[in-house]
């Protein structure tokens, strides 16, 4: 049975309204999968003028989705009136983001939806209203904790056609990176990472690069003491028990061509050692995958770009890719290798 995808407004007043509304228009020559998007169809109505993109809007409920989806922008009304204008927060922004999450995932939960998509959402307009996670990743897996009574760990992956990577740790401090790489934590995102490019990409045997932390991943113990006390034991012990990983690598050396044609995703140690390289190689049409859910989440990997919001100069390649990827985990048995 093919489900819609539910896709997340995002903050009303970034970008994710332009985009949501370009992919829609370019669903025939892209190939589109049909989805419903989450928010308030008089705030897609009045950006949809604002753009000048001739968009009908229609409000549905996830069952008539895929009926609308040819003919009109199918929307699922959140019942949030969203006052907020382009590059401007305000007061309806957090309820609108945070209510179409948690609407989206109900949609999975109960099997209306196939998968969720999200468009970017602004954590300092969230953080004022209260939220308390770290982000995205986190508030879903906590959602996914309450509605299956057990424990979440969410992995954030960044992928393209051209490369795959996964970092670590996230959004915390340069100088607290060192403290807060143990073994636990590597061996479980490796674990993580790997069981998702099998059961989810269709990689049987999913090959991984560990990148190192400290320039030339140490040298012998000569340039700090991580790679070497921590990050080459777990590469032993995943490798002990059969899977296929090297590493610590010298993060200066495995992303040109030839070294990523080696592997199916990169573990790096720390945001900008993942962030840096898969932006330069694929800044338009990177998705942001969220792995160790019991659903499917991708989203575009960029942010709200309040400075374009309402311009027209927001690019939708990467929403139309997490779009596209997020189809082909949902209804493909086997999707394409990730990287070479």
């Amino acid at each position: 049975m093919i489900l819609p995808l539910a896709l997340t407004i995002g903050e009303p007043a970034g970008i994710g309204p332009d985009i949501t509304l370009a992919a829609w228009s370019r669903r025939r020559e892209t190939a589109l999968p049909g989805f419903y998007v989450l928010g308030d169809p008089a705030h897609l109505r009045r950006r949809a003028e604002r753009l000048r993109l001739d968009v009908p809007i229609i409000t549905v409920t996830p069952a008539q989705a895929l009926a609308t989806f040819d003919d009109a922008l199918p929307v699922v009304d959140l019942g949030v009136t969203v006052t907020a204008e382009p590059g401007v927060p305000d007061a309806s922004s957090a309820p609108a983001a945070i209510g179409a999450i948690d609407r989206a995932v109900a949609d999975v939960f109960s099997g209306t939806a196939a998968a969720v998509v999200t468009n970017p959402i602004a954590k300092n307009v969230l953080y004022r209203a209260g939220f308390t996670d770290p982000g995205h990743t986190e508030y879903l897996a906590r959602l996914s904790t309450a509605r299956t009574g057990k424990p979440v760990r969410s992995v954030m992956m960044l992928w393209s056609q051209t490369l795959a990577v996964v970092p670590v740790t996230i959004h915390i401090p340069l100088r607290d990176v060192p403290q807060a790489l143990d073994a636990a934590l590597i061996e479980e995102t490796a674990r993580i990472t790997a069981h998702d490019l099998k059961e989810r990409f269709g990689i049987n045997r999913p090959r991984l690069a560990f990148a190192g932390l400290n320039p030339h991943a140490g040298e012998n113990d000569t340039i700090g003491h991580e790679d070497a006390a921590i990050i080459a034991k777990v590469v032993d012990r995943l490798r002990a028990e059969g899977f296929d990983v090297r590493g610590p690598l010298p993060a200066d050396a495995m992303f040109h061509a030839a070294a990523r044609a080696t592997y199916d995703a990169a573990l790096c140690m720390y945001h900008d050692q993942a962030l840096i390289p898969i932006k330069t190689l694929a800044f338009d049409n990177a998705v942001n995958v969220t792995l160790g859910l019991p659903f499917v989440r991708t989203s575009p990997d960029h942010g709200t770009a309040f400075d374009i919001a309402g311009s027209g100069r927001a690019d939708p390649s990467s929403l139309i890719a997490a779009l596209l990827l997020a189809a082909r985990l949902t209804h493909a048995p086997v999707a394409p290798a990730l990287a070479g």
